[in-house]
């Protein structure tokens, strides 16, 4: 089942092209709330300590999880749980990206946590796309997102290959010092991204409008 979280940040709703279908689930993490209402989607559960809705009101039918302010997980922890428990085993966040960055670190440090629990995850934004992968390979359609960036998310992360893009990479070595594989761009219908050792955020990008 695939759930989608509506964490708080700010998002470009003209650029984001998932949104949930029919058999979705959809999750509002405490401010996300705005997130979702500002893309027209439904809430299914309503989550979190409540604290930063001020007078936006919680849709009429949603599951309502309450807690409290003094608590070990973010409200986009607590949503991704949430999810697990009733069955997802793809999740989508949008936003928790373009706003503090202790919470876009947060959301970083969560798709890795899903990607070794087996879960397929992405977290979104609209002017920001995020992955991870692991001693693996991806294929990445071309799309809206001008740019594509490589981070390495281990110190040390081998045998990273890049096709299909302005600059190609053959077997090179990233490390969380030097981070060069950054603004590359995709030319071809798809780029394909491989590595042999360590793990890898996939950043795909555009410059927000001012």
């Amino acid at each position: 089942m695939r759930a989608f979280i509506y964490a708080g940040g700010r998002i470009s709703p003209d650029n984001i092209t998932e949104h949930p279908k029919s058999g979705d689930l959809t999750i509002a993490a405490d401010s996300g709330l705005r997130n979702a209402k500002l893309l027209g989607e439904r809430v299914d559960i309503m989550l979190g300590d409540m604290d930063s809705l001020g007078d936006t009101n919680i849709p009429e039918g949603a599951e309502r999880l309450n807690f409290p302010p003094e608590k070990d997980l973010t409200d986009t922890q607590l949503a991704v749980e949430a999810a697990i428990v009733r069955g997802a085993d793809d999740i989508v966040i949008v936003g928790g990206l373009d706003g503090r960055l202790d919470h876009t670190l947060s959301v970083m440090g969560i798709l890795v946590d899903l990607y070794e629990r087996g879960i397929h995850a992405i977290a979104l934004s609209g002017d920001n796309r995020i992955r991870y992968i692991k001693s693996t390979s991806t294929l990445l359609p071309r799309s809206g997102y001008k740019y594509l960036s490589l981070l390495a998310a281990d110190a040390k992360v081998k045998g990273v290959s890049v096709e299909g893009c302005k600059y190609p990479l053959s077997n090179a070595t990233l490390t969380t010092r030097l981070q060069f594989a950054v603004s590359n761009e995709i030319t071809e219908n798809c780029a394909l991204v491989s590595v042999k050792k360590g793990g890898l955020f996939i950043v795909e990008s555009r410059d927000a409008k001012q």
